[in-house]
């Protein structure tokens, strides 16, 4: 198995699971809740840079000469940014942005989505990608690790416990909740390197 970073060409295989692991909140970025306008937008987001669906956020995973599985994450820092082109095309079509919302902090490197192909499923690639995901954030120096579960995900919640997130609150996106969790990752001093 490869793990790599994601590339423009790989949005057929990525843009699916993106929208598995991201239900509603799809239609919520992409201003239309017919879904193959949904995918459409996502992947025309996805092969562009500078927002926070784009190839630039993702790494994927590939076994058997195929995408298996994605893992899409950016610091709460760039939030604004990310979500600027989002917003502007949502106003364009006259669309509300109200729910377009920040779901991390300033201070926190967020796993945004994170998704396996069902035909690679039981593989431990998903927790291969998170620890991907948490050694990225160690090699940038970030420390506080964020990502949100939906409140009937209790499978899902207890993994991320296992792997040492706590809850950290709630957020409603669309009037749907979902469990903030966090994981401190330890500060490496520069005599640590």
């Amino acid at each position: 198995m490869i793990i790599r970073k994601a590339r423009p060409e790989d949005a057929s295989a990525v843009i699916p699971l993106i929208y598995d692991a991201i239900g509603d909140i799809a239609y919520v970025l992409t201003g239309t809740e017919q879904i193959d306008q949904a995918m459409k937008v996502m992947e025309q987001l996805f092969r562009s840079p500078g927002n926070r669906l784009s190839y630039e956020n993702v790494m994927v995973t590939e076994q058997e000469g195929q995408v298996a599985g994605f893992a899409l994450s950016y610091h709460g820092k760039d939030i604004d940014q990310l979500d600027a082109p989002i917003i502007e095309r949502l106003q364009q079509l006259g669309q509300p942005t109200d729910d377009v919302i920040p779901e991390a902090h300033q201070d926190e490197y967020y796993l945004d989505s994170i998704a396996v192909h069902p035909s690679f499923q039981g593989q431990g690639i998903g927790s291969q990608l998170i620890a991907s995901f948490e050694q990225l954030a160690a090699e940038q120096e970030y420390t506080r690790l964020l990502l949100i579960v939906d409140v009937d995900n209790s499978k899902a919640r207890a993994l991320y416990e296992r792997l040492g997130y706590a809850e950290d609150g709630m957020i409603h996106i669309r009037g749907h909740a979902y469990y903030r969790m966090i994981k401190q990752l330890p500060i490496i001093s520069p005599s640590n390197k």
